[in-house]
């Protein structure tokens, strides 16, 4: 099969164009190979319908002209394709010493507000970003490097609710970066090249530039392959463990009011440590409270407190989240 029909087939196989044909999607373009690759091959494979594809792109203010050039190219390329483009900025320099999260983790950030925002103003009911399978490799060695757990272990998700209303998807997370390379060179389809993707002070850089090329060459040439398969198995255990989370949750967990959460600790009796910590994470996202600060640590004491004997009746944890032992019930509250 040849490079074009190949990718395109299975972005269809991936994300089925009768799906979001007939809606709105909006289209996560920075100019790069793989985005510009999910541009194309969208717009190949987009069904007959009312919906429309646009385009976002944000401009970080980090890379000074060459920033400024990925604007341009993005938006060149949307006038050439006929497609609608959406720019948005961010003094992202700004926000990592505001919030002290690190300039990759505050781009992110910057970057998915700005794809909700628009999702919302323009009512696209998908978001779709263009990580591949060597972006999910890298994923998960990041976190085996740093630290992680089982749901960690799964990499990033094809889908999952972006706001509400809105699913991001990511339909070339099956597909690897050199297919899309060579999907572009078939098209004969420029792209841009971040130079900061040669910056090793960037952990991920290094990781992909480095530590990944050292692991092939030393230890085990399908080590990408090896890491997307444990992926897949742990996403695979994941979910069975989040069905059961679920259904603990309906038991155990009450709301009051649009701040506090109640949780009755006798429905928790003789369930797993592991379960409990999984249900309170579960209470944290359904509340989308801040997660990246809570650690281990903070789950295992969380957890304690629904114990009977539990030592301590009250703690505060990472953003403003109090949490408090009232006779049967552990109660967490957190200010709007």
């Amino acid at each position: 099969m040849n490079p074009v029909d190949l990718l395109e087939n299975r972005l269809a196989q991936a994300w089925p164009p009768p799906r979001w044909s007939p809606v709105g999607v909006l289209l996560a373009v920075s100019g790069g190979a793989d985005s510009v690759a999910l541009l194309r091959a969208a717009l190949a494979r987009k069904a007959p319908g009312p919906g429309r594809l646009v385009v976002a792109h944000v401009h970080h203010g980090l890379r000074g002209a060459e920033a400024d050039a990925d604007e341009a190219f993005v938006r060149q390329l949307c006038d050439e394709l006929d497609v609608a483009c959406e720019v948005g900025r961010a003094d992202v320099a700004q926000l990592a010493a505001t919030e002290g999260d690190g300039v990759e983790a505050a781009a992110r950030a910057a970057r998915y507000a700005f794809l909700q925002e628009t999702a919302g103003r323009l009512g696209a009911r998908y978001v779709a970003t263009a990580h591949t399978a060597d972006d999910q490799a890298e994923t998960i060695l990041h976190r085996i490097v740093r630290g992680t757990g089982l749901a960690g272990l799964s990499g990033m998700e094809t889908s999952r609710e972006l706001c509400e209303g809105v699913a991001l998807v990511r339909p070339l997370l099956f597909v690897r970066r050199v297919e899309v390379i060579d999907y572009l060179s078939a098209l004969d389809q420029p792209f841009r090249e971040d130079t900061s993707n040669r910056d090793e002070s960037f952990t991920r850089n290094r990781l992909r530039r480095s530590l990944l090329p050292q692991l092939a060459a030393d230890y085990n040439p399908g080590v990408v392959e090896a890491l997307l398969r444990l992926g897949r198995l742990a996403g695979d255990a994941q979910r069975l463990i989040a069905a059961q989370a679920e259904r603990l949750h309906t038991d155990a967990v009450r709301e009051e009011g649009s701040a506090t959460v109640v949780v009755d600790c006798p429905s928790l009796a003789g369930v797993d440590d592991y379960l409990v910590r999984e249900l309170l994470m579960l209470i944290w996202r359904k509340r989308r409270w801040p997660q990246q600060v809570m650690g281990l640590a903070h789950w295992e004491q969380l957890a304690a407190m629904v114990d009977p004997g539990a030592s301590e009746t009250r703690k505060s944890f990472p953003h403003g989240v109090d949490a408090r032992r009232t006779g049967e019930q552990l109660v967490l509250t957190r200010p709007t």
